[in-house]
């Protein structure tokens, strides 16, 4: 998995990670400088790993999207963290 995660990196294809999912991102190296949110109890695994982890909402409804990568913390935020991942892989999505 994580060699797979650093090819996908190295060729800047869009990632989507989520809840714990962000975990893999910082062992396989990917978020230093970057910033993304992750379920709250493996934002530390996330600054550890040089990254810049965002703030989750009340609702945990949130995404980051920072290049390539699209993070969000919980299910509740499937909708947000979707809609940025498409339109990373090119579709036009209408509020």
């Amino acid at each position: 998995m994580i060699e797979l995660v650093q090819e996908f990196d190295k060729a800047r294809k869009p990632i989507a990670a989520i809840g714990h999912g962000p975990q893999i991102l910082a062992a396989a190296g990917l978020l230093s400088g970057r910033h993304a949110i992750a379920y709250p109890a493996c934002g530390p695994d996330v600054t550890a790993a040089g990254g810049r982890l965002g703030v989750v909402n009340d609702t945990a409804s949130n995404a980051v999207t920072d290049g390539h990568l699209v993070t969000a913390p919980a299910w509740p935020a499937h909708p947000e963290w979707m809609r940025q991942f498409l339109v990373l892989l090119g579709s036009r999505v209408e509020a």
